[in-house]
């Protein structure tokens, strides 16, 4: 800290509202906490409102994701059905209900789609980060790769705590990616998810009780399809309601890098038949519809647009920086303690927007248009090119964590810093 920098007032904290509106980190439809309702903690037999049966709108919610149908589930209660008295608040908001049993419920449903609500929904913005983008571009393993070094090392240089939502996520997360890539060094095979899964949804809770809980919510999309209508419906709704998205370009979607790579590594054209959506017809799929409603058909969500398996990078620098100077910083990771160094920030967006304008610029130009708040990262989730879907060596991520790291910082969880 400057000398100067000392006696420069503060900025005052924002008046907190009485209550936030919630974002259903499942569904992602937005109402007030006024709307939520309960889960019974019990069931009875001889009173059919509190009988257990099917719940229609849970069950349309797993329908989506090829999950099976819950028949016997407890009564959803609502708290206008309760007297007054029998409301329990917390933070002006109903935390939970004494039933006309007297048993206690604190099981805060969506009203949509019926799934559990996180104990801080609605004490707390409900800001959310989507992880985004076309299918065969590294989605999955760049998740995992992040929410690892989250957990093991972003969230103690932030004070803060990186945790799965819930037992059951933790349990899918560590034994279908995090175990298989990191301890077995195993490429995740996209091929064998045929359908949907449920989002997997992790918090990254600070120490520091004044500064809400951020919600990283992630869709794992198989299929080449997934960029089509069927996609933008299921998804539609998560980017709208997002408050910062992190949306994945993979190098090899790029025509004239796919080129590149392949002369400079020397192999045979038939090895690198397109099989990518280009990114600009990415973006047109995927917010087309949602930004055509926005205010000048743009939107001012925070948008982190990041370049994966920036390894494969290698293969174009040189000397005179046309695509990738050789000493770049692009090729080294980099640790964000306690502040973000917008110094660091500044030289990798300069250079990759650079990059992408020069490789791409219908693209870029696309982005421009529709995004008020861009910033341009590469990453590397790996640290080195697989070769026969197994990874060589031990994973060592290059700079995963620098796009969620800036959208802390814009949504002011962080501070930055000139370095």
């Amino acid at each position: 800290m400057s000398f100067f920098s000392r006696f420069l007032k503060r900025q005052q904290p924002e008046e907190r509202p009485l209550f936030y509106d919630i974002v259903c980190p499942y569904c992602f439809s937005k109402f007030s906490p006024e709307e939520v309702v309960f889960r019974a903690a019990h069931h009875r037999d001889d009173d059919e409102d509190y009988a257990l049966g099917e719940d229609a709108k849970l069950n349309r919610y797993r329908e989506r994701f090829g999950l099976d149908t819950v028949f016997d589930m407890e009564a959803v209660l609502s708290p206008f059905d309760v007297p007054e008295e029998h409301r329990i608040y917390s933070d002006n908001i109903v935390m939970g209900l004494n039933d006309r049993y007297g048993v206690l419920t604190r099981r805060r449903l969506c009203p949509h789609c019926h799934n559990e609500l996180p104990v801080t929904a609605g004490k707390a913005p409900s800001n959310i980060i989507s992880i985004i983008g076309a299918s065969q571009v590294g989605k999955s393993v760049y998740m995992t790769s992040l929410i690892h070094t989250l957990q093991h090392y972003t969230a103690d240089h932030f004070d803060a705590a990186c945790m799965p939502l819930n037992a059951e996520i933790s349990r899918r997360f560590r034994a279908d990616y995090e175990e298989p890539l990191f301890e077995r060094g195993d490429l995740l095979d996209s091929t064998q998810k045929e359908k949907l899964q449920e989002p997997f949804i992790f918090q990254f809770v600070f120490k520091d009780e004044d500064k809400a809980p951020l919600t990283l919510v992630f869709f794992d999309v198989a299929g080449e399809g997934m960029v089509e209508q069927d996609y933008l419906g299921l998804h539609g709704q998560h980017i709208k309601n997002s408050a910062g998205i992190l949306f994945m370009v993979d190098p090899l979607q790029i025509r004239s890098i796919r080129d590149k790579i392949r002369i400079n590594l020397g192999n045979e054209p038939g090895e690198w038949t397109p099989k990518y959506d280009e990114p600009r017809d990415v973006v047109l799929t995927l917010f087309g519809d949602f930004i055509a409603y926005q205010d000048k058909a743009k939107t001012n969500i925070p948008t982190a647009v990041v370049l994966t398996k920036s390894d494969m990078l290698h293969s174009l620098k040189d000397e005179e920086g046309d695509y990738i100077k050789s000493n770049s910083n692009v090729f080294r990771n980099m640790v964000h303690r306690e502040w973000f160094d917008l110094t660091e920030f500044e030289n990798i967006d300069g250079e990759i927007r650079r990059f992408i304008e020069k490789v791409d610029r219908p693209f870029k130009g696309t982005m421009d248009v529709y995004f008020k708040d861009t910033a341009y990262f590469a990453v590397s989730a790996l640290g080195s090119n697989p070769v026969d879907m197994k990874i060589q060596g031990v994973v060592s991520p290059i700079r995963v964590d620098e796009p969620f790291l800036w959208l802390l910082y814009k949504l002011k969880y962080i501070e930055g810093r000139v370095g």
